[in-house]
């Protein structure tokens, strides 16, 4: 964020990724802080997969005759279920037990990147369309035996808007909160608008955007949380007709939406979309900006034209 006498921020790690936040009312920055923290708090007991005490977890294998679910658990399921029918079930919350499969059983900081996972690595078809056999009626979940949920890319999405719009209403301030790639902003915003630097891995292009206050922008990439097994290496975006990872056909994805949930679910999407990502983008109308495996960058919507971008300390990175 540039830096103004209108505007504080801090960051800390969280979740093998780093939170960021700037507020406009400096003088309220611990107390956003605690807020965001707290917020954070509540998604993670209700859906982490790698905590053995969230609810999710508790309830794994009793949730084929349906269960009762918090009202956090169960809007993050509704959460993840309609990015799954918007993207066409590109981004399916019912992965879980494949990626487990594929070694990314718990944090990555645990699993080591240059760790080498022995397990068998092929096809699996039957993953596509588990989504439609998520049940949810109310506070009520019903997720059959042979699927796992993984709420962990719409979740952290959630839970940039949540915590952002929180801050907004409890301290009357503007508020911009990013979870790695997943940025959500409320209230008002400063002069010129919210200060972002769009760049995946330091080598990688890089450009300033500005972002108005109220919208969200989310990066999806093959390039980090990644790992080996089987002789080859992964990442975490698996496409669900294949129960593989997506082809590496783009870096990056970046999409800019009203809220983060959605502009995480179509830069998700779009990289497992790979070469029919841009049409599509471009159908929707969404600003979007893809990198290429070339590192040739391709724009959709109203995207602006790349510029020279300033020094990474005048705007906040998006890694």
């Amino acid at each position: 964020m540039i830096a103004t006498n209108a505007t504080a921020s801090d960051r800390w790690a969280i979740w093998s990724t780093e939170a960021v936040l700037v507020i406009t009312e400096p003088s309220r920055l611990r107390t956003a802080h605690r807020l965001v923290d707290e917020t954070l708090a509540e998604v993670e007991r209700a859906c982490s997969r790698f905590r053995p005490d969230s609810e999710l977890s508790l309830l794994r294998g009793r949730m084929a005759g349906g269960v009762a679910v918090s009202r956090t658990l169960a809007a993050l399921v509704d959460a993840a279920l309609r990015a799954a029918a918007w993207t066409d079930g590109d981004v399916d919350p019912t992965v879980g037990l494949r990626l487990a499969e594929l070694g990314y059983d718990r944090d990555l900081a645990a699993v080591g990147a240059d760790a080498e996972i022995a397990v068998e690595v092929h096809p699996l078809p039957a993953s596509r369309n588990g989504w439609r056999r998520i049940r949810l009626d109310g506070d009520r979940l019903t997720v059959p035996d042979d699927l796992a949920l993984d709420l962990g890319a719409t979740a952290k999405a959630v839970a940039a808007d949540r915590a952002a719009a929180r801050v907004a209403a409890e301290l009357g301030c503007g508020a911009f909160v990013g979870l790695g790639g997943d940025i959500a902003t409320a209230g008002p915003g400063p002069d010129g608008g919210w200060q972002v630097r769009v760049q995946d891995l330091p080598a990688d292009p890089a450009q300033q955007v500005s972002l108005s206050p109220g919208w969200a922008i989310a990066t999806s990439s093959t390039q980090k949380r990644r790992w080996s097994a089987g002789g080859r290496r992964m990442h975490h975006i698996l496409d669900p007709r294949s129960g593989l990872p997506a082809p590496e056909t783009w870096r990056s994805v970046t999409a800019v939406a009203r809220d983060c949930l959605r502009a995480n679910a179509v830069s998700t999407a779009a990289i497992v979309r790979g070469p029919r990502a841009l049409a599509w983008m471009r159908e929707l109308g969404v600003a979007g900006r893809l990198v290429d495996a070339s590192g040739r960058v391709h724009t959709t919507g109203a995207w602006p034209a790349p510029t020279p971008s300033p020094e990474p300390e005048e705007a906040v990175d998006v890694r």
